[in-house]
């Protein structure tokens, strides 16, 4: 079964930096395809970015500029690299996984971590 676990969340301030990880355990990760989404009070979940298992990365619109995705395949773990955090990036962060590239790209995979905490502070 797979299992995923984030970590990394934390108070910051406004303009602060975050690395968020996600140690995935019970498969291969090399052979998924990745994401990290996020939920913040009140709104949707947002799709934030994507890694194909080939590495390959996609962004949404409003983190492209400060969010990085990357993984490390002999750790099992995928990362999110948060700079210039603002107070709306308030929300609680998860990775997710599928090996079916489609389901990442409508939000709907099939494994999800429990998320972790980000909140920003002015």
């Amino acid at each position: 079964q797979v299992q995923l676990a984030e970590s990394g969340g934390d108070s910051v301030q406004d303009g602060g930096s975050l690395r968020l990880s996600c140690e995935a355990s019970g498969y291969t990760s090399s052979s998924y395809c990745m994401g990290w989404f996020r939920r913040a009070p009140g709104k949707e979940r947002e799709k934030l970015a994507l890694i194909d298992a080939d590495g390959s990365t996609s962004y949404a619109d409003s983190v492209r500029d400060r969010f990085s995705i990357s993984k490390d395949s002999a750790k099992n773990t995928l990362y999110l690299q948060m700079n210039t955090l603002k107070p709306e990036d308030t929300a609680m962060y998860y990775c997710a996984a599928d090996r079916l590239a489609s389901r990442l790209l409508t939000g709907q995979p099939l494994y999800w971590g429990r998320g972790t905490q980000v909140t920003v502070s002015s």
